[in-house]
């Protein structure tokens, strides 16, 4: 038996977990996602694609590490088909393509994508781009190689969805990479302004 006794707060109390999004959980989680990337975030978002789309080399996570330190995408990148799930402005398979993957990109956010476009011909690459459900998505089984998700579906999609959606698309030996907010993020962010390495 344990000492420790959880008591939920009241907001806490009024969530569900993922786990029930499958069932009795909201009513259409995906339709609430697009339209606050629609109406809200894809406003603050949308500044921030090209310095993405420019870096040389790609870096992850809030501290920007760079992929010669990280090694997260696959030594074989080259010639591989890679899924972006959740892509938003794309700039993660504008990566991909650089390094000579052939990328799809898939987002539920029309003017995510209209960015994305717009950062494509500025780029000059060019992949397709998807208006979809990272949890549905419109391709065949064991057709990539790589599905990916920075900061789209695995914090967006329902886990017991986008999961085995991404398990469905792989070739066997397919990686699935993600990276997503850390409940320590959730705790140590301030009411205004970014999170850092200090505290207040």
């Amino acid at each position: 038996m344990s000492d420790t006794l959880e008591i939920p707060l009241p907001e806490q109390q009024r969530l569900r977990s993922n786990a029930s999004m499958t069932q009795d959980g909201p009513a259409d989680h995906v339709e609430q996602n697009r339209r606050f990337w629609d109406d809200q975030a894809a406003a603050w978002h949308g500044p921030l694609a090209r310095d993405h789309w420019a870096q040389v080399e790609p870096s992850w996570g809030l501290w920007a590490t760079p992929e010669s330190q990280v090694s997260l995408l696959p030594d074989d990148i080259e010639g591989m088909r890679t899924v972006e799930l959740g892509c938003g402005t794309a700039y993660v398979s504008a990566w991909l393509a650089r390094a000579g993957a052939h990328p799809v990109g898939i987002d539920v956010s029309e003017k995510q994508l209209a960015t994305a476009r717009a950062m494509q011909a500025e780029f000059g690459i060019d992949f397709p781009l998807v208006l979809g459900n990272a949890e549905k998505v419109p391709y065949e089984d064991n057709t990539f190689g790589l599905a990916i998700s920075e900061y789209g579906a695995s914090l967006w999609c329902d886990p017991y969805q986008w999961i085995p959606e991404a398990a469905r698309l792989l070739v066997p030996g397919g990686r699935l990479v993600f990276s997503r907010y850390s409940p320590l993020f959730a705790l140590c962010v301030p009411s205004e302004g970014p999170v850092s390495t200090t505290g207040p």
